[in-house]
């Protein structure tokens, strides 16, 4: 069971991670969300896909992308120390 845990937590810090260094086209939009939205699909398929089943949502195209707004600066990385 512990290693169940490990691996969602990985999975999840590795994949916010990824998607951190570039904005992707398509965002899910509305209900808890917000306009903000999650943008981290890279087709209108994939978006659709997420939205799918959820009433109040919806596809749009990411706006830092439609307006070609640059990405917030990432803070930058702590060097790791190997002990």
């Amino acid at each position: 069971m512990r290693i169940a845990i490990l691996v969602v937590v990985m999975v999840a810090g590795l994949s916010s991670a990824a998607r951190a260094d570039r904005d992707y086209p398509w965002c899910v939009m509305g209900g808890e969300l917000g306009y903000s939205g999650d943008c981290s699909y890279e087709t209108r398929e994939q978006c659709l896909a997420s939205a799918s089943g959820r009433w109040n949502l919806f596809c749009d195209i990411n706006p830092r992308v439609r307006f070609r707004q640059p990405a917030p600066p990432q803070p930058p990385r702590r060097a790791q120390r190997s002990q």
